[in-house]
């Protein structure tokens, strides 16, 4: 008889270029994802100082960092920008209980995220078209334009690398409709993989 517990849950591996949203969009989900959703938002441990501004994440310094990945206290880690970046152990308790957890995910990481959830991952792409992410990065007003073209290119690059087996959700409009879409994704049998309100 085996002793694997049972996964109820889906954890919903949230994708997405620079400028197209993806922090506002867990800030939204934290207050407004329906109950029915199931959804907990699970934190990013990172190797970051908590004030640095953007999503709301648990800093930690590298050494606590490597404490708890040898102790084997993640259950999704990486390496990026000069950072550490980890997922915690408790989304597998959640999961469990029959909650959906979304984690902010990277696009580099999905084979390592798809190797260790199998079926119980639901990657995501928050997309939206050049014209808005190129306004979008023009008014944070932090890079050049040589840098928001290169970020367009890799934004290009992330939806053209982007397999059959994601969701796609468009984040051109209002962001309570993206909030809409990905709750609708859990809610709704059929609506996995079929593209979202894209």
């Amino acid at each position: 008889m085996s002793s694997e517990p049972i996964i109820r849950g889906r954890l919903v591996y949230l994708m997405g270029a620079s400028g197209s949203g993806k922090d506002t969009l867990l800030q939204t989900l934290r207050t407004q994802a329906p109950d029915s959703a199931g959804l907990l938002l699970a934190h990013r441990y990172i190797t970051r100082p908590w004030q640095a501004g953007g999503e709301n994440h648990i800093e930690l310094s590298p050494q606590e960092f490597a404490r708890r990945q040898h102790l084997g206290l993640f259950c999704l880690h990486w390496q990026a920008h000069g950072l550490s970046y980890g997922i915690g152990v408790e989304a597998h308790t959640w999961l469990e209980a029959g909650c959906n957890v979304l984690v902010n995910g990277s696009r580099a990481q999905l084979q390592q995220a798809q190797q260790r959830f199998g079926s119980t991952l639901l990657p995501v792409l928050l997309q939206v078209n050049e014209t808005v992410l190129r306004s979008r990065l023009q008014a944070r007003g932090r890079e050049s334009e040589a840098d928001i073209t290169a970020r367009l290119l890799r934004a290009r690059e992330l939806v053209n690398g982007i397999n059959n087996g994601v969701s796609v959700i468009n984040n051109d409009g209002p962001i309570d409709q993206a909030t809409h879409a990905l709750c609708h994704l859990l809610t709704t049998p059929g609506a996995v993989n079929g593209g979202g309100d894209s």
